[in-house]
């Protein structure tokens, strides 16, 4: 009798034992799996981007990254703070000189201001498309060598759209890096005409 009761002990220990393992990998498997899930928002994406340790490598990248950024200001719910953040972003990107004239204080009073007219008109940029790798234009300009790329952004202002064109012209920086210098307005017709 006390055999059959040490074996079934036994049993029922090892049986515990499993169950628990079980539920322990269970657990573990729907943390792992719940934190995998877990998606950023398009400011988070945006403001958690390492520029220091991987900066775009094409004038087009650059651009890309750019139109994410000003895409997301007119777009997107964030606090004053993620902003402030978002613009450290977008000014990475830029060229030291163009940062000379465009303090960061003054760069996110006017960045305040025009989102807000943005949001007052009920305008938002719905998508932006830049130009095509072979339609970048490389020039060597004062001993710099530039680089003039063409976006255009699809933009809703109530229930209307219109099409907006910009020529960016950036310069590589003595990293290598190639920074918006600046850019312009354009027509569909002067598209690369900078």
């Amino acid at each position: 009798m006390k055999k059959v009761l040490r074996i079934g002990i036994a049993v029922i220990c090892m049986v515990s034992l499993v169950v628990g393992y079980y539920a322990y990998l269970s657990r573990r498997n729907d943390s792992v799996s719940a934190d995998d899930s877990v998606e950023l928002s398009e400011v988070q994406a945006i403001i958690s981007k390492d520029f220091d340790k991987n900066y775009p490598a094409t004038p087009r990248a650059v651009v890309k990254w750019y139109n994410r950024i000003i895409t997301a200001y007119y777009a997107e719910e964030f606090t004053q703070e993620e902003l402030e953040q978002m613009a450290d972003q977008a000014r990475k990107l830029m060229d030291d000189e163009l940062l000379q004239y465009n303090p960061k204080d003054t760069y996110i009073a006017s960045l305040n201001l025009e989102i807000e007219d943005y949001h007052n008109r009920q305008r938002v940029i719905v998508s932006s498309s830049v130009s095509e790798s072979g339609e970048v234009q490389y020039k060597k300009i004062n001993g710099y060598e530039c680089a003039f790329v063409s976006a255009y952004y699809f933009v809703r202002e109530g229930s209307s759209y219109t099409r907006t064109y910009e020529d960016f012209c950036l310069r590589k920086d003595s990293d290598g890096n190639w920074k918006i210098l600046t850019w312009r307005l354009s027509t569909e017709d002067e598209i690369n005409g900078y």
